[in-house]
């Protein structure tokens, strides 16, 4: 390597760590407006909540626990799956919130990924209303 190549690379990494610092810093978990305006269309009945806990058996438990309180890492590096009972979301706790990341994931690492080809809308409210009305039954 010489001089001049090692001199560029010294100048090019504190701005490369500069810049993930900023994106880091503007992808914070929080809630999102957009999908704070949306509202569930799927009342929470028996047979709502029922049908959601099928299905949150079946697609989220191995990740988040069969009680929600979630789970060790699938993998060293990643961080726990978030306990979804406990009052404490992530990434916005509304109705469309959960939803949202249930439909899309959590961006840009997608360390949850979407189920929106794999599950329809109204299967996805069920689950926001199983969780729901898990989350009251544990309070």
């Amino acid at each position: 390597m010489t001089r001049r190549t090692l001199s560029r690379l010294i100048a090019w990494v504190p701005a490369a760590w500069l810049s993930v610092a900023f994106v880091g810093a503007a992808q914070k978990p929080g809630g999102n407006p957009e999908a704070l305006k949306i509202k569930n269309p799927v009342p929470a009945t028996a047979e709502s909540v029922a049908a959601g806990q099928v299905i949150y058996k079946r697609r989220c438990s191995a990740c988040h626990g069969a009680d929600g309180k979630g789970g060790p890492p699938k993998e060293d590096y990643l961080k726990a799956p978030p306990n979804l009972i406990d009052g404490s979301w992530d990434h916005g706790s509304s109705d469309g919130e959960i939803y949202w990341v249930i439909k899309n994931g959590v961006p840009p690492d997608l360390l949850m990924e979407g189920w929106d080809d794999r599950l329809s809308d109204t299967d996805m409210w069920n689950v926001v209303n199983f969780l729901r009305d898990l989350a009251q039954k544990n309070k």
